[in-house]
């Protein structure tokens, strides 16, 4: 079991940086099989892999598993995934464009909070 109880990862990166994509997710799901209490939050570009259609063809690798399946097995472990309200209007996302993987949305203030309460914050 783990000694601290909270991690918090920082989404940044997006569709345009795939290779960077993958592996926040791969640590997510790390972290919670080792029993951490994981948050990640999608703020500027990493907004769009939460987008309907885009991690579902976006790809770490060519000829690799597809982001989305990374992120599938995140939330399999127990990672909540958060899309962060400010960059949604950025890229003129509203609530229907999101994946259903979606744990909720948050807000900047959120995103302070929690990263103060974390015990490590991860961004990428």
């Amino acid at each position: 079991m783990a000694d601290s109880n909270k991690i918090l990862i920082v989404m940044t990166s997006g569709p345009e940086t795939p290779r960077r994509c993958g592996t926040p997710f791969f640590l997510a799901a790390v972290a919670a099989a080792m029993e951490y209490e994981v948050e990640m939050i999608c703020t500027i570009d990493g907004i769009l892999l939460l987008k309907t259609g885009v991690a579902e063809n976006l790809y770490a690798v060519e000829g690799g598993k597809p982001i989305l399946d990374f992120m599938r097995d995140a939330i399999e472990a127990g990672v909540k995934v958060y899309a962060c309200t400010p960059p949604m209007e950025l890229h003129n996302m509203t609530k229907d464009d999101l994946i259903p993987e979606c744990a909720g949305l948050v807000g900047g203030a959120y995103l302070i909070s929690e990263g103060v309460k974390a015990d490590l914050v991860l961004n990428f």
